[in-house]
């Protein structure tokens, strides 16, 4: 790959194009199953816990909605990136993108950009068909769009290092279940974490995807568990840092030049 910055005529708008058309041409099983999943969580845990209330003062079905919107966000952010660079190493195909005259930071930024764009594109489906059923409310929205595109950012820059490091689909497939899996089950998207024991409640806060789910939250309701300006530092400082190690892998070919 060239070193050169991301410039206009450069092969980026038709990388992105690329992997924006990539998911978008089997839109049922990359927008319509997640979306329907969301809803299923939904329709389950509404109705089960549907008389606690959150916060002191919402129904649990509104408090629920924005942390599904994120897990979807997020899991299809991760899938989009990570299931495109499989695939291409797996069926060979991977090489006509690397020959093209791309720097690392073009590659990284179309992949990232398609990942974002799945992501909302999903969390925009989940929160239309939930919010009919329970609509939320929207306090903050600038906070809302803020923590999505970094969380989707991130996921999706995830997803390129499990890409990049997978050689076959059962290590991507292990990379999701035993990592981006739990992380994103565990980050409160059920629950406030005021909820658990003392001990669960320190173990949280290791986990930056809880920081994700939380400030989205805040953009609904205008209450968090923490500071949103806290999660916003913590989340900003995890996007630098797995941008900065995805960026490297890129510039270095790692496991892609053989």
């Amino acid at each position: 790959m060239k070193n050169s910055p991301l410039q206009y005529g450069s092969g980026f708008p038709t990388l992105l194009r690329k992997e924006v058309k990539r998911f978008y041409k089997v839109g049922f099983q990359t927008v319509a199953a997640p979306v329907l999943t969301a809803v299923l969580y939904l329709m389950i845990f509404g109705h089960v816990l549907e008389g606690r209330e959150m916060y002191g003062r919402f129904s649990y079905t509104a408090f629920l909605i924005p942390g599904l919107v994120m897990m979807s966000l997020l899991q299809n952010a991760f899938a989009n990136t990570s299931s495109s660079l499989i695939q291409s190493k797996v069926t060979g195909n991977l090489v006509f993108v690397l020959l093209a005259p791309l720097s690392h930071f073009e590659f990284y930024a179309a992949y990232i950009l398609a990942a974002v764009f799945r992501g909302v594109v999903v969390g925009l489906g989940v929160f239309l068909i939930t919010a009919w059923i329970s609509p939320p409310a929207l306090e903050y929205p600038l906070w809302i769009l803020t923590f999505a595109f970094l969380g989707a950012a991130i996921l999706g820059s995830l997803g390129l290092i499990a890409g990049i490091w997978a050689d076959k689909y059962d290590q991507l497939a292990a990379f999701q279940n035993f990592l981006i899996m739990p992380a994103t089950m565990l980050s409160g998207v059920f629950y406030s974490i005021h909820s658990l024991p003392p001990a669960w409640q320190m173990v949280s806060h290791f986990n930056p995807f809880f920081y994700m789910i939380d400030g989205f939250r805040y953009g609904f309701f205008g209450v968090s568990d923490i500071s949103p300006w806290n999660s916003l530092a913590i989340v900003l400082c995890f996007f630098v840092l797995i941008s900065a190690v995805a960026l490297r892998m890129l510039q270095t070919g790692y496991k892609l030049r053989h």
